[in-house]
């Protein structure tokens, strides 16, 4: 079946469950796992309007702060895994949006199996924030378990 699955985290509760069942899967399966988060290299830009100008060390020193966000929640995939005896590996890129962070870090890593969690936003706000999910499950060349 899956001998490789990517299991994306944004460090919410719901994605937290769906960690935890994708590593219970990948060991019911003897898969390993690849734990993914998606670094948005210019969110930190949103806190200022138009007009205004961030310092360039501010900048590097905010974005540095993301990808520290990042590995540590990655590390908490690596810890389940770990307790597990599910085989690891880290991976935290910057990516231009969330879904193509985590459909780019598949690819890389040759994952045939992708397993995340679904907010299960409706309606009006799913339109407004958008899907992660939704945007994987619509361009994803491998299989998605969405975890609800």
């Amino acid at each position: 079946m899956f001998k490789h699955i990517l299991i994306p985290t944004d460090g919410s509760a719901v994605a937290a469950k769906a960690v935890k069942a994708g590593v219970a899967f990948a060991k019911e399966i003897g898969a390993r796992v690849t734990g993914y988060y998606a670094v948005d290299p210019g969110s930190h830009y949103a806190i200022y309007g138009e007009g205004y100008m961030i310092d360039p060390r501010s900048a590097a020193a905010l974005e540095k702060r993301a990808v520290d966000i990042g590995r540590r929640r990655v590390a908490a995939i690596g810890k389940a895994a770990k307790a597990a005896g599910v085989p690891f590996r880290p991976l935290v890129t910057k990516a231009p949006s969330p879904y193509e962070g985590i459909i780019a870090a598949a690819k890389l890593r040759s994952c045939d199996a992708i397993f995340m969690a679904s907010n299960g936003r409706r309606g009006i706000s799913r339109l407004i924030m958008g899907s992660v999910t939704n945007g994987v499950l619509t361009r994803s060349r491998v299989p998605v378990l969405v975890y609800r």
